[in-house]
């Protein structure tokens, strides 16, 4: 904006000044062709005059004298000379060697200008007959000291119109910088807030239409600064029941799964005694056949509560951690999944604090069970691995992919979701990438965001 301000304040400066110059300059001209013609004529009809006298007088040899006279009486005469009614030269004021040699052609054929040949001007050729109708005298003004007079005030006004324009140029720097200063700062502001600082003000300069804009930005950056706070409260209280709600369903689960595993599985136990002394106590091969089978029946009902026992809460992840339970669940996960290839690495040399190692291990088993139900995939690769205080986590597999943004806006990544809140609840990264190639989840958790270091 401020070269904008100025190229236009110096263009308009140096047209206008240029245009007045130039219509000064053809004025002057303009006025110096017609006072040459005035004075020409003039001078030269009192010229004819004279010479007619000296003529009646029988005085040509004064001719030549009343030439030079009348030519050195006027500071713009550059010669003069006599002609016959013939075109034959009677008396000049050039020195015989000196006469140009287009100059008696030009006089006679009454040329109004004449080009000095040693190039010092154009010259203006005036004519008189004298009186007794013999003679024609030809007097030549030159144009010499009226140019020169003409480009002295052309460079001035020239001079003036640089000076004007740096004049110009110093007001236009002044202006642009009154004017730009507050939007400057005004966008200086928008691109504080648009960085997230809330906290910026714009400068109110004037009551004028920027000064409003100017605090029309105030107030809206600070109804933003309250809206955010009270989001932050809002998220701050989200996070805090969110936390205390999965810390709740895992308790939950944990409770759930010790019930199934100590009070269902003891009575299915005591089931599969109570059937085998049944099986061997039968009287008859029906009974015995009766008893077989229930037996069976309540061995198959342990199996699937232990198992549900360990998907809701495995204990081995509170008793041996994250490797030992991701282990076991990949080795269940082949069983049900025999066409599956699975690939488990996991490096991890000391035990996570809790809260990551169920977040991981959630995230991990909500992301193998995608891949089963949805990907179509040969190979699942799983990678849980610890760099310094860093704990990275990748799930990856070869199946026909997906688009996570199209599944979140149609209300159908509850899961993806869900682990997502999971890591952001440990200040960690969830990142999802999925092509026809297949789809891979990254996660990736500071420890020393929880309070905990490497070891």
């Amino acid at each position: 904006m401020r070269t904008k301000i100025l190229g236009i304040i110096l263009g308009v400066v140096l047209l206008l000044g240029l245009g007045i110059t130039m219509q000064v300059r053809s004025s002057m001209i303009g006025f110096m062709n017609s006072e040459l013609d005035r004075l020409g004529q003039s001078h030269v009809a009192q010229l004819a005059h004279e010479v007619s006298e000296v003529f009646a007088a029988d005085e040509t040899d004064l001719l030549v004298s009343e030439l030079d006279e009348a030519v050195a009486q006027d500071a713009d005469s550059a010669y003069a000379l006599i002609l016959t009614a013939d075109g034959e030269m009677v008396a000049h004021t050039f020195d015989d060697s000196a006469i140009p040699a287009d100059l008696v052609v030009t006089a006679r054929s009454a040329e109004p200008h004449f080009d000095l040949p040693d190039g010092s001007g154009v010259v203006h050729n005036y004519s008189a007959v004298t009186d007794d109708g013999q003679h024609v005298v030809v007097l030549g003004l030159s144009e010499a000291r009226p140019t020169e007079t003409i480009d002295g005030t052309t460079r001035r006004l020239l001079l003036t119109t640089f000076l004007v324009g740096l004049v110009g140029a110093g007001a236009a720097a002044l202006l642009t910088w009154l004017l730009t200063r507050p939007i400057l700062d005004l966008a200086r502001t928008t691109t504080k807030i648009a960085h997230h600082d809330l906290s910026t003000r714009a400068t109110v300069w004037a009551n004028d239409e920027i000064g409003s804009l100017a605090k029309s930005i105030n107030h809206m950056v600070a109804e933003l600064e309250a809206n955010r706070d009270t989001i932050a409260e809002s998220q701050e209280a989200r996070s805090r029941l969110l936390k205390q709600l999965i810390s709740a369903q895992e308790e939950e689960r944990k409770r759930i799964a010790r019930d199934l595993h100590d009070t269902v599985g003891q009575a299915l136990s005591s089931i599969m005694l109570d059937a085998s002394l049944i099986e061997r106590s039968a009287n008859s091969a029906a009974q015995q056949t009766r008893a077989i089978g229930l037996r069976q029946l309540s061995a198959e009902t342990l199996e699937q509560v232990r198992r549900m026992s360990r998907e809701l809460r495995p204990s081995v992840l509170d008793d041996l951690g994250l490797a030992a339970a991701l282990d076991r669940y990949a080795a269940e996960f082949q069983l049900r999944f025999p066409e599956m290839v699975i690939e488990l690495h996991c490096d991890l040399p000391v035990r996570l604090p809790p809260a990551v190692e169920t977040g991981l291990y959630r995230v991990v088993q909500e992301g193998m069970t995608n891949v089963a139900r949805h990907s179509h995939a040969r190979t699942l690769s799983v990678l849980v691995t610890q760099r310094g205080s860093t704990v990275l986590a990748i799930v990856e597999d070869d199946g026909t992919g997906f688009d996570p943004e199209q599944a979140r806006t149609n209300g159908q990544s509850v899961g993806l979701h869900g682990m997502r809140e999971r890591i952001e609840l440990l200040d960690g990264t969830f990142e999802i990438e999925s092509n026809s190639s297949g789809t891979t989840l990254y996660v990736e958790i500071e420890l020393e965001n929880l309070g905990v270091g490497s070891k």
